[in-house]
C-alpha cells in the first residue's frame, strides 16, 4: 500500500501526519476542519502553504527536486533540540489530556564544553515542547554570549523548522500573531522566538530523522524521556534545574554508536528524506547494531548521571 501524507491545515494541531489515526485526532469534532491526503510530502506542504492548484504543486515539487545538496556547515557550535508528549489521547482519537506528561530538552555542543537542560509540563502538546526546546536553547546561547557565532541547529521537528525557515513566523507576526485561518497556538512562545532570532548573526538548520542514529538527537530524546519518567501525578510541573555544563570531551561517549528509538509520541511525522532550509540531502541513517545499542544507552545514562 502506498504511503500517504495527511495535511491538516485547520484542526486542533495543524501539521503533516503519516497515519489516518493521527489525523483523525486533529479533525474529528473540530468545526470547519481543513485536511486532505496526498501521495507526496511536497503536495502536502503546498496544501499547508495555501497552494491548491495542480500546477502550483508541480512547480513546488520541481523547485525542491532541483535544489542542490547543501554543503556541510562549518559550525563552531551544534545544537540539538527535541520535545515530546506521552499523549494518551492520541490512542483513542482524542486531544491531549491535562495529566499527560510532556517535556523538552536541548544539547549545546561548544568547542570546550557541553551544555544540556530539560524540563517537563503537564498536558502540553508535542509541538509546544518542540518550540520550548528551541526557545530555551536560544536563550542559553544568548547567556553564553554566542550570538555572533556560526551555529547549526539539528531538529527532528519540521513544524519548528518550517516556521523559522519558510516564512511562517513572519506571516504570523504580520497578521498580529494569528494564522490565516484562525488563532495561532502557542503564540506567546513564537513571539519570544521572534524577539531572539534577530540577535543571532549566523544560524543554520538541519532536519534529522527522530529517534534514529543521530546521536545528538538520541541524547536529547533520552534526556526529555528521563524528565517525564521523573514526573508523578499530583506534583507540579517538572521545572528545569538549570543548564548543566560538562567538559566538551563528554560528547565522545555517544559518538559513532547506535541506539533504539524511544516511545515518545510525535505529533508531526517527517518524510523519509532529510531536509533543511536549502533543500534535501542524503540520509546517513543506518540499521542499529544490538551491541552498539547497549553501549550507547549505557554511555548516555552514565553521562547524564555524571552531569
Amino acid at each position: 500500500m502506498a504511503q500517504k501524507y495527511y495535511a491538516v491545515r485547520k484542526g486542533r494541531q495543524p501539521g503533516i501526519y503519516r497515519t489516518w489515526a493521527e489525523t483523525q485526532a486533529q479533525v474529528n469534532g473540530y468545526s470547519q476542519a481543513q485536511y486532505k491526503s496526498f501521495p507526496t510530502a511536497a503536495e502536502a506542504e503546498a496544501f499547508m502553504s495555501g497552494q491548491t492548484s495542480a500546477k502550483s504543486t508541480r512547480q513546488s515539487s520541481r523547485s525542491k527536486s532541483a535544489r542542490p545538496t547543501p554543503a556541510p556547515v562549518d559550525a563552531a557550535i551544534t545544537v540539538y533540540t527535541d520535545g515530546g508528549s506521552r499523549n494518551t489521547g492520541n490512542v483513542a482519537g482524542q486531544h491531549v489530556h491535562h495529566d499527560d506528561k510532556a517535556a523538552w530538552a536541548y544539547r549545546i555542543e561548544l568547542p570546550d564544553q557541553l551544555v544540556t537542560d530539560s524540563a517537563g509540563e503537564w498536558g502540553a502538546t508535542n509541538n509546544r515542547m518542540e518550540i520550548m526546546a528551541f526557545l530555551r536553547a536560544l536563550e542559553q546561547l544568548e547567556k553564553l554570549e554566542q550570538t555572533n557565532t556560526t551555529i547549526l541547529f539539528v531538529l527532528d521537528s519540521q513544524y519548528v523548522l518550517n516556521a523559522v525557515t519558510k516564512g511562517w513566523l513572519s506571516g504570523w507576526k504580520r497578521r498580529g500573531w494569528k494564522r490565516s485561518n484562525g488563532p495561532l497556538v502557542n503564540a506567546e512562545l513564537w513571539q519570544a522566538v521572534d524577539r531572539l532570532l534577530p540577535k543571532f548573526t549566523d544560524l543554520h538548520y538541519r532536519w534529522t530523522k527522530g529517534h534514529a542514529t543521530n546521536q545528538g538527537n538520541v541524547f536529547v530524546d533520552h534526556l526529555l524521556n528521563q524528565t517525564m519518567d521523573q514526573m508523578h501525578a499530583g506534583q507540579p510541573t517538572q521545572a528545569s534545574s538549570g543548564a548543566k555544563t560538562s567538559a566538551r570531551q563528554a560528547k565522545s561517549a555517544t559518538t559513532n554508536t547506535q541506539t533504539k528509538p524511544s516511545a515518545t509520541a510525535k505529533s508531526v511525522s517527517a518524510p523519509s528524506t532529510r531536509t533543511d532550509s536549502t533543500g534535501p540531502f542524503n540520509s546517513d541513517e543506518r540499521p542499529a547494531d544490538p551491541e552498539q545499542v547497549a553501549r550507547s544507552v549505557a554511555a548516555i545514562k552514565k553521562m547524564l548521571q555524571d552531569q
